[in-house]
């Protein structure tokens, strides 16, 4: 075994490591009980928006003995991961109900940090299937999906029209020839063409995992077996390599988080950018602090040979094992996920419904005019690795991944360590 593996593996603190061992960790924590009521938190990351206070407010008003205190954790998504983590390792009670990455909910199911909650207490059938899916564990649920996120392609409006192009790019081949065409015009003189999100963090292992997905391939089965020493792995990065090396993406994208590249977006610096829909109404905005406002639209990402695939997003909330008062926390995990909380919501803030009603309605559509694109995103989303090591796989994807787009390792090297070192982490060496 490799010393990065070692590393870790030693970081994870897995008390089962690799999915091997799957069946040794068992389903996950008991059932819900139905007795303790009264306070408990709620724990997430920090909420720049001013939403989830708002959402709070409202139970706390109706349940003035149950109330709930809003636990803030970092932005950082890694940085919230461990403390939940910590948290657990010790039994603290500290926290209550979890706002977990869709992607946490096999970890912290197999670790038996979150309890399995009842299914027939949550209306799942109302919310788009993909999404109740990342909720589920070894056939019992963990966690409900509170709201959900998809990859979109935005792209300026203003200069397609201006060269000739009268729809958004399918493919990854048709992306670069409308670059090509657009950076002709002298309103595009310094414009650069595409970005997304490549700082090696979790927005790299999503831009990864989506060109990988969009050339056919898969990062991980079902399973959890990884398969990225193919061709179509092969061609899914090559595309965001060779992207880097003609300029298609500037240099500077290799910093780029979701920020970044909306500032670049914004600012009129690309004509295209892979983004989630938080973006769309700040870009939009007539303030002035938009160069691009009125002048841009979003579809479906491009892909090898059609469209390509996004990474599924989202959060969820889970019950931790270690809790008091759950049978408020249930309660309050089904007024939170509700789709009367969501709908409240979105007047405060852009988000992505789990309800598929909340997709259809015409006043939310004229107020989000990407619900429809994103709703196909989703529909049509690859979830990224589901294994319960995932900070240890997300490690080492972001680790070769970005060797590769900054020319430190080929891309067929890349993907042969990336292979070798989740192979590793499977059998838990």
């Amino acid at each position: 075994m490799n010393n990065r593996t070692t590393r870790a593996l030693r970081r994870s603190g897995a008390l089962c490591a690799g999915l091997a061992a799957l069946a040794a960790c068992g389903a996950g924590g008991g059932s819900v009980s139905s007795t303790g009521r009264g306070p408990i938190t709620y724990v997430a990351g920090a909420d720049n928006t001013g939403t989830v206070q708002a959402i709070l407010d409202r139970w706390n008003k109706l349940h003035p003995k149950e109330r709930v205190t809003f636990v803030q954790l970092p932005t950082d998504a890694d940085a919230q991961r461990q403390q939940m983590i910590q948290n657990a390792a010790i039994r603290s009670d500290a926290f209550t109900v979890l706002s977990l990455d869709v992607v946490w909910t096999s970890e912290f199911a197999a670790h038996r940090w979150v309890d399995r909650l009842p299914e027939d207490r949550f209306p799942l059938d109302e919310m788009l299937t993909p999404i109740v899916a990342t909720g589920m564990y070894r056939g019992g649920l963990y966690s409900v999906p509170a709201s959900s996120d998809g990859g979109m392609l935005y792209y300026r409006t203003d200069l397609l029209e201006q060269a000739g192009i009268d729809r958004p790019p399918v493919t990854w081949a048709e992306l670069k020839a409308d670059c090509a065409k657009v950076r002709k015009l002298p309103a595009a003189k310094g414009v650069s063409c595409y970005a997304g999100q490549f700082q090696k963090y979790e927005g790299l292992t999503v831009n990864f995992a989506e060109a990988v997905n969009s050339a056919g391939g898969v990062v991980t089965d079902a399973e959890g077996r990884p398969h990225l020493d193919t061709p179509q792995a092969r061609k899914g990065l090559d595309f965001l390599v060779r992207s880097f090396k003609d300029g298609t993406i500037p240099k500077e994208a290799a910093t780029y988080q979701e920020e970044d590249a909306r500032r670049a977006f914004q600012s009129g610096k690309l004509v295209f950018e892979r983004q989630w829909p938080y973006m769309y109404p700040l870009v939009n905005k007539k303030d002035g602090a938009s160069r691009v406002a009125g002048k841009f639209a979003v579809a479906p990402l491009p892909g090898l040979s059609g469209p390509g695939a996004s990474s599924l997003g989202g959060h969820n909330l889970a019950l931790s094992a270690s809790a008091r008062n759950k049978a408020t926390a249930l309660d309050f995990i089904r007024f939170f996920t509700s789709q009367d909380t969501q709908r409240f919501s979105l007047a405060y803030a852009p988000a992505a419904p789990t309800y598929k009603a909340l997709y259809a309605d015409p006043r939310l559509v004229k107020k989000y005019p990407y619900l429809p694109v994103l709703k196909q995103s989703i529909l049509h989303a690859v979830p990224r690795p589901r294994v319960f090591g995932y900070g240890d796989v997300t490690a080492a994807v972001q680790r070769e991944a970005f060797a590769a787009l900054t020319g430190a390792e080929s891309s067929a090297s890349a993907l042969r360590n990336l292979q070798r070192d989740l192979q590793e982490l499977a059998a838990g060496k």
